[in-house]
């Protein structure tokens, strides 16, 4: 357990010394559970510190959203559907994930009977999605990462279209 005090510093009960965001970004990475406290009133503060973390990664290098995928998820809140879009990002998140590891199991390389595999797999959204790559080279990752981006900003859009909230 992790215990935020008023002075914006964590605290590590387990190991009983300070940590930072950085550190408790490197629990996540490797799947350990995390629960963050207020220390004085002892308020889950789980979601706010994640939300943290994902704003550092976000303004650091190379961010995973673009603007208008941000500002579609910010027209979501107080709407009728907010819990769906909820559900809805976590099912495809969680989809990629097992993807990942699946291909993680398989092969440590992309070979062509992997990315068959792979693809079977995958719902046809996420056929779609990936269809055209081979190669698991940094720029074909690259690419990769910017092909989701552009399907979830479609999806998105169409979402939105499809709810009246977007002309």
């Amino acid at each position: 357990m992790i215990k935020k005090y008023p002075n914006r510093r964590l605290y590590d009960t387990q190991t009983s010394s300070y940590v930072t965001l950085s550190e408790l970004k490197k629990l996540v990475m490797t799947s350990e559970p995390l629960l963050v406290v207020d220390a004085k009133t002892g308020e889950d503060l789980t979601r706010s510190i994640l939300l943290q973390i994902i704003l550092e990664e976000e303004s650091a290098g190379v961010p995973m959203f673009s603007e208008a995928v941000l500002s579609n998820i910010i027209r979501f809140y107080g709407h009728a559907m907010q819990g769906h879009m909820g559900s809805y990002l976590e099912n495809h998140v969680q989809s990629f994930m097992d993807w990942q590891s699946k291909l993680g199991q398989s092969s440590p390389t992309l070979s062509p009977e992997v990315w068959n595999q792979f693809m079977k797999w995958q719902t046809p959204l996420m056929q779609n999605m990936f269809s055209g790559l081979a190669d698991p080279s940094q720029t074909v990752m690259a690419q990769m990462q910017e092909q989701v981006q552009k399907q979830l900003q479609k999806n998105t859009d169409q979402f939105l279209g499809a709810m009246g909230l977007k002309t």
